[in-house]
This record gives structure tokens, sequence and C-alpha cells, in this order.
């Protein structure tokens, strides 16, 4: 309910009065009743508070207005967030200069990008942050907290958002934790008996960001791209879990946009790398027991350095609960040579059985837990590692099927066309939500886990030049948009210039026309010939060389054409 001083948000569970109360000039939030509800106040539906941020026009509440039901998890609805809103606590913009104006419209659609990004999931009743094994080791005093308070920092996506809500425990319960990833639910049927699989990949706050702009790990630990991805059956009361990750080569590196088509990564080589490492392990170990490293990136060329690195610092960490292997995915399965990936299954396989999974019975009692993780990773972690991932789960949730009774003995899950369609599908899907998210695009090789053919390899090289142009002309603005919405850059209202305004070399400007303006004389010169072949060969061979020599000095100076991040300085980032 809008009033001209405040949003009444009314809470519509059954026989609830209370009413969240936010005060438009003061900010101050508090609670009331149904009865203080001016009958003037101009009144919409909304499905959660998502949480509020200071722009250079002030703060602004941030709604969800559209939802969609994606299924039930244990009889608690689970919610995919489809559309939000954002509105203004001031009522008028007069107070603005026409810089300041610019300045809030470019940081209001920072926000809403982030927001169009699919795959944002929420339940009020449900907690969706931890999995299923962490829930059922918790205390009644954590059953007893609220899902703000209770919810892994990890991977609550509007933590920051919710920072005033979260001082408050009274109010708690009208802010929502919203998730980012990819949830999928199926009721799915193998020999009779129906059984409920779901897909669940939670991707971490913690150094979030684009492609090339976020690699490696921050002095925290905190790998890019860090995703948990956790598979879960339900069958007669029982429940069975399988979880792996996935998350950047962690150490000190980078590999930033200079137009070529693949940056060289860079190591690091001013920084203590084994601090980060030791973080990010020693909180892997905490949170997941022991660790299976699957390192698929290549072992030739520029990203060889990256895996020798890996296995060197593996080594001399000298951690009983971490292991090692590389296995080179792209020579390994060239010309479609997919068969080549049971190497690496059978490799692993006695490392899997050893880890297990998480099953509890009907009656609540806990069967077997999952004592150690596979952590996969390639350059992105997107295409290769999903790949990977789904023959993982595949060959842990045959060994669930069977043990719960729903396959028999000796029977595969190849062999059930029905289910295995629904599998690769819904893993195929994993990796497109899990990429357009980090890279852009939709995935790579996700025709392998549905069926791969040749239209997938003309896709793969379409969806790799879509990368190519987000990677280098508009990651930047992707990348601000991120640290403004997770609280990385905080906006200051009384700062005059901000970092938006930053100047452009002339050269950005200039030599891009300059080239343009010199191939196209070089064509005309081809098209209009001149009186004497040698004069249009003259005239061809100044454009041509004037074309091409612009061209080459753009590319050695790849770095200064591409949009780079302007909020968050670049030391920080690396």
């Amino acid at each position: 309910h809008i009033t001209p001083e405040k949003f009444y948000v009314e809470a519509c569970d059954d026989g609830a009065d209370d009413v969240l109360a936010i005060d438009r000039v003061s900010t101050e939030v508090t609670l009331t009743v149904k009865k203080d509800i001016p009958p003037s106040a101009v009144t919409r539906p909304i499905y959660g508070i998502l949480g509020t941020i200071r722009l250079v026009a002030g703060t602004y509440l941030i709604v969800i207005t559209k939802k969609k039901k994606v299924g039930e998890i244990f009889s608690h609805a689970i919610w995919k967030a489809t559309d939000f809103d954002i509105l203004s606590y001031k009522k008028t913009m007069l107070h603005l200069t026409d810089i300041q104006l610019q300045d809030n419209k470019v940081f209001l659609s920072m926000i809403s990008h982030v927001l169009s990004v699919d795959g944002f999931y929420f339940s009020t009743t449900y907690d969706l942050t931890h999995t299923l094994q962490r829930l059922a080791n918790t205390s009644p005093e954590f059953q007893e907290m609220s899902l703000l308070e209770r919810a892994d920092p990890r991977f609550v996506w509007n933590g920051h958002l919710l920072r005033e809500f979260a001082a408050q425990p009274e109010i708690h319960r009208f802010a929502t934790p919203v998730m980012h990833g990819f949830i999928s639910m199926h009721s799915c049927s193998i020999n009779g008996k129906c059984f409920d699989w779901l897909l669940v990949s939670r991707r971490s706050c913690f150094r979030a960001g684009v492609r090339y702009y976020v690699r490696g790990i921050d002095s925290e630990g905190h790998a890019a791209n860090f995703v948990e991805t956790e598979q879960i059956v339900h069958y007669k009361g029982s429940k069975a879990s399988f979880v792996q990750t996935r998350g950047s080569i962690p150490f000190f590196w980078s590999q930033r946009p200079n137009l070529k088509y693949k940056p060289k990564p860079q190591i690091s080589k001013s920084v203590n790398h084994m601090d980060g490492f030791q973080r990010h392990f020693d909180s892997q170990i905490i949170s997941y027991g022991k660790q299976m490293i699957v390192n698929l990136v290549n072992q030739k060329g520029s990203e060889l350095p990256l895996e020798q690195t890996f296995a060197k610092m593996v080594n001399s960490m000298a951690n009983g609960m971490v292991r090692y292997i590389a296995f080179d995915f792209h020579k390994e399965c060239s010309r479609m040579r997919w068969d080549r990936l049971q190497i690496l299954l059978d490799q692993l396989a006695e490392q899997q059985d050893e880890f297990s999974y998480f099953l509890v019975d009907s009656d609540g009692k806990i069967v077997t837990q999952q004592e150690g993780i596979f952590r996969s990773n390639c350059m992105d972690c997107l295409d290769r590692t999903n790949v990977i991932q789904s023959l993982l789960a595949r060959r842990s949730l045959q060994a669930q099927l069977q043990r719960l009774g729903v396959l028999h003995v000796g029977q595969r899950i190849e062999e059930q066309a029905d289910f295995e369609k629904i599998y690769k599908n819904a893993w195929a899907d994993n990796a497109n939500a899990c990429a357009k998210q980090y890279a852009g695009t939709g995935a790579l090789k996700t025709d392998y886990t549905r069926q791969r053919t040749q239209w997938g390899l003309i896709m793969d090289g379409w969806n790799s030049l879509i990368r190519y142009y987000k990677n280098n002309f508009s990651d930047g603005f992707r990348q601000d948009a991120i640290d403004l919405f997770l609280g990385n850059y905080s906006v200051d209202e009384v700062e005059s210039a901000s970092p938006l305004h930053i100047k452009k070399d002339w050269k950005f400007l200039a030599l891009p026309i300059i080239m343009v303006v010199a191939f196209s004389m070089c064509i005309i010169c081809l098209l209009m010939a001149g009186d004497t072949w040698t004069e249009t060969l003259a005239y061809v061979l100044f454009w041509g060389t004037a074309s091409f020599g612009t061209f080459a000095i753009i590319l050695y100076n790849g770095k200064d054409f591409v949009d780079a991040p302007k909020l968050v300085q670049k030391e920080k980032m690396d």
C-alpha cells in the first residue's frame, strides 16, 4: 500500500495482522497493524521484498511483482521470481542536477539488468540455501531461526539489499532470501515406481561477476563462478542427495579481455598464492569434507601453466583431505570421441564410492552421509565442467535408485528412455542457466548432454561469437551492475563526480574511425578503377596498408578498446 509518506507491506498469511511500515522520508522500518493503513493508499500485490538500495536519488525499495511456481520440495512451494519493481522513496527528482539525474538513470539500469538475468528463486517456508545433508545435521535452535538468519550467506544474492532488515529480528519474516542459479523438478517413473528428481544449482555471491573480469580467487579464498550443485531423489518418504561443486582455479590469475579471441591467462607474480589457496580449501573441507579436484583444462598452450601451478600447489599443501586429477578434456574427446570420458569416470569410481551420498529413510533416520566432494573446473567452470558433473551425478543416481528399490539390480539409467531424456535435458538446462549468468550466452557442448550432433557444433560456434562480442564490448557494464547489486560498490550521494564519467583516451574514438575510412577507401578504389592499373594498385596498397596498420595498432592496444568495469578498481578485482 503506497502513500506519499510511507510504504505499507501487509502480510497475507491466514490470521496475520502484521504490517511493515517503511517511512519514505526517514527510511525507518517499523511494525504496525492493518487498521493503520490509510484508505487513500494505492494498493498493489507483491510476492516478496528483495531489499533496499541507495542510489544518487536516495533509497529505493525492490519488490518481487511476478512469480512462477517451479514445484514443491517436501510439500514446500518453490517459486521463481520473474518480475521486479524498483520503487523510489523520494517523491521528486527536482533536487538533482542533470549529471546526477543521468548517473541515477545508469545505476537504475544496472539494477534492472541484474534483475533481468533469469534464475532468481525463493521459498517462504523452505531454506533453499542449504543441502539436505546440512539441514539434517542442524540443532533445534537452528530450526527455530528465520529463513534470513539461518541462510548460507554464500547463496543469498540479496544479502546486501536486506542488510537493514537483518538488523531488526522482528521484521525478518518480511525479508525474502533469494537464491540465484537453477532449479529443475520432475516427477518421474521407472518400473512403475514414481519418485521426485530435483536438480539445484546455487551460485555464490562472493567473487561473483562475469567471465573475463572475475577469475581465480580473492584474498578471502572465495573462487570466481563458484556453484554448488545438488541432485535430490525423493521416494516413499526416503530422501537421497549428491552434491558437487565447481569454481575457478583457486589462485590469483586473470584473463583480461583485449579484443583477441582468447586472451592469454596471466598468473600473478606479486602475491603469495598459498594464502588464498589454503583459505579456499580450508573452507571447502569444513563445508563438504574431502576434496577430489577434477581439473579439465588443456595440458598444452596457454592453459598449461594454470594446470601445472594448480598441481604444484596441491602437492605443496600436502593435505590428505585434498586430492588432484588432471584430465585434458579437449584432447581426449577431440573429434567427438565422447566415449573417452569413461576413462575419467573409471579413474574416479573408487573415490566416488568412498565419498558415497546422503540418504535418510522415511523415518528420518540418516542411513549414509556424503563424506567428500568432487570439485570440478575448466577455464570458465561451465561447458566441460557441466558434462563431467552430469556423468558423476548419473553414476551416483544409479546407486541411489538401486538402493531405494526403484531400479532392479543390473538395470542402468541409460536404458530407461523416458527418464534418460528428462535427465539429459535438465542437466543441459542447468549448463545454459549457469553460462548465461556468467558468460552472457548459453553453454557450449549442451547437445552432448542432450545428444551430440553436427548442428550442436554450429550452435557452439554461434554462441562463441556472441560470447566474444559480449566479453569485449558489454561485460564492463555487466560487471559494474553485479558489483552495485551485491554491495561491492556503494553510491555516495554527496559525491559530485561518479566513476561513471571516466574520460576515454583520444585514440578510442580516432583509430576506429581512421580504420573504417581507410578500409572503405580501399574498397572504393577496387570498385572504381583508376586510369591505369598501377594507379589503382597504388591507391589500394596505400589505403589497405592504412586500414591494416590501424587495425594492428588497435589490436596492440586492445585493453583500451574493450568495455571495462568502472566502479570497482582493477587492483581490488584482481
